[in-house]
Parts: C-alpha cells; sequence; structure tokens
C-alpha cells in the first residue's frame, strides 16, 4: 500500500457495547496509512471518538480488554433518581483517572460529540468545553443513565436523534468520509461448540443478572425464564429498532465515501466483557470495507 496518508473524517455510531468495535476499525485505519483529523461521535461512538481525539485509545483498550462480567456491574452507580437507574459518575471518575480530562479544542483532532437536548427535541452538538461533560451527555442512555445537566441544558443519549452524526464532519477537507455504522444488518449466530458452550451459557446469565437487577430496583419480578424478554430488554431494542431506521436515513442523505457496518446483533447492550472479540470484529469490518473500495 502506498505510503502516502490519506486524511479522514470518521464518524462513529451509537450502539451500546457494539461501539467496542470501533476501536478495531481505528486501529485498522491508521495501520493502512489513514490520518484521521475530524471526527463525530454519539454515545459509545463519542465516547470512543473522544479518548482517541485524547490520544489514549491504547489505555482505554487495554483497560476495557481486561473487564471481567461482575466489573461491569460494579461500575453501576445507583441514582436513586426517578429520572435514571445509574448517575455514571462511577464510570467517568475511573476514565477521567486513566484518560485524563482536557478540552475539546485542546484536543489533537477536531472532535464533535452528538447529545440529545430533551426541551428542544433537537439534536446538540458539543465542540467545546469539558471532554467527559461532553461523552457523559452523549451516553445518557434513557432510564439507565440520568440526563445530563450542560449549561443549562438538559442532554441525553445523541443516539436518540442522530446515531450516526455525519454533517458534523461535512465542514472539514478530506479525502474520504468513513462512516462506523453499528447498526449493520443481522447476521446469523454460529452454533456454538462444545467449548463454546460453557462461554454462552456465562454471557446469558450475566445479560438476566442484569436485567434482573434493573427491573428489581423497579420493584419488577425479576424470576423470568431465559428466553422472556425483559423490560430494559424491550427499552434497549426499541430504541435500537428506531436507531437503525435514522441510520439508514443519514446514510442515504450524506453518502459517506466509505461505510462499515457492524451486525446490529453482534453483541448486546451491556456486554462490555466482549472487547476483544469486538475490538476483532471492528478490525475484520474494516478491511471488508476498504477492499471493496
Amino acid at each position: 500500500m502506498s505510503t502516502h496518508k490519506r486524511t479522514a473524517s470518521l464518524v462513529l455510531g451509537s450502539g451500546g457495547a457494539r461501539g467496542l468495535a470501533h476501536i478495531g476499525v481505528i486501529e485498522f485505519l491508521e495501520a493502512n496509512d489513514f490520518e484521521i483529523r475530524c471526527l463525530a461521535g454519539s454515545s459509545m461512538g463519542a465516547l470512543i471518538g473522544g479518548i482517541y481525539a485524547a490520544g489514549k485509545l491504547d489505555v482505554y483498550k487495554r483497560w476495557v480488554s481486561e473487564l471481567h462480567r461482575n466489573d461491569v456491574v460494579r461500575l453501576l452507580d445507583l441514582s436513586f433518581d426517578r429520572r435514571g437507574l445509574f448517575k455514571g459518575d462511577r464510570i467517568m471518575n475511573v476514565l477521567k483517572d486513566l484518560i485524563g480530562d482536557r478540552n475539546i479544542e485542546d484536543l489533537g483532532v477536531d472532535f464533535t460529540a452528538v447529545a440529545t437536548d430533551i426541551e428542544t427535541e433537537k439534536e446538540f452538538w458539543m465542540r467545546r468545553g469539558p471532554l467527559f461533560d461532553a461523552i457523559r451527555a452523549s451516553i445518557a442512555f434513557p432510564t439507565v443513565f440520568t440526563p445530563h445537566e450542560y449549561h443549562g441544558r438538559r442532554l441525553v443519549d445523541g443516539g436518540l436523534v442522530n446515531p450516526l452524526p455525519i454533517a458534523p464532519t461535512l465542514v472539514n477537507e478530506t479525502d474520504v468520509t468513513i462512516a462506523v455504522s453499528l447498526a449493520g444488518k443481522a447476521e446469523a449466530e454460529s452454533k456454538p461448540t462444545p467449548s463454546s458452550r460453557e462461554e454462552q451459557h456465562s454471557n446469558l446469565d450475566v445479560q438476566k443478572r442484569i436485567a434482573q437487577f434493573i427491573e428489581g430496583l423497579q420493584l419488577k419480578l425479576a424470576s423470568r425464564g431465559s428466553e422472556d424478554l425483559g423490560m430494559f430488554d424491550i427499552i434497549a431494542r426499541s430504541i435500537d429498532t428506531m436507531q437503525t431506521g435514522i441510520t439508514r436515513s443519514k446514510l442515504a442523505a450524506y453518502s459517506p465515501d466509505i461505510v462499515i457496518e457492524i451486525p446490529r446483533n453482534a453483541c448486546a447492550f451491556f456486554e462490555f466483557h466482549r472487547a476483544r472479540e469486538m475490538i476483532e470484529i471492528g478490525r475484520q469490518r474494516a478491511a471488508q470495507a476498504l477492499a471493496r473500495e
């Protein structure tokens, strides 16, 4: 491949733990002579994008790759607030300790985090101010995290109105615009091998435990069969369905040069303990998309 670096505007979509695939995408792009000059993200895309823009993606990758199932639960801090189950302070403090907070305008990459202003019902772009204020607002998934108060605005997850924020990158002149959608077509899951059945059972168990914990906090019965959908599952899947439709509209309206799609059933919303797997999926899907270019 040529040693000439192609400049890129990178758009990172929302989708919970599937967003860990963004790490693999970024690693592949950098290894293949792309220079990311502009970056916009919603929700998990804002988190990964902001950490990359701060130059600390390798630090975050090492940390998240070591997370076990129980660690994910321990990062959730109860809010005792009707607006959301968790405050999000614990995870933000952990990330600040790892990454170090700084202002967006001081980052090495032009970065935009997208959140939703629930008063105006419009998307809100954050391009200045503390990085982790922007990230916290953009990841405020309804019912899970409380809204983030920011300069008199009440902000929630950016994926509600713009799960793939291509527009903020249009002001930058780069060689290509690359969009990473976490709402790709669902793919058939391979049959578990004998060695992976125990892992699959453990994954189902942790999802059930998280769902039961959340529902128990709201005085709901948690003794459901493994095939039943809990309240949180229904909320997450409903928002996923909505975001898939919006993402298709954004792709049709803006037509980025390269689209990298991560299957929407690659992992569940809270499966952050599957970081290594999702990073590899991101790397593979980036390679496939670039091969088609």
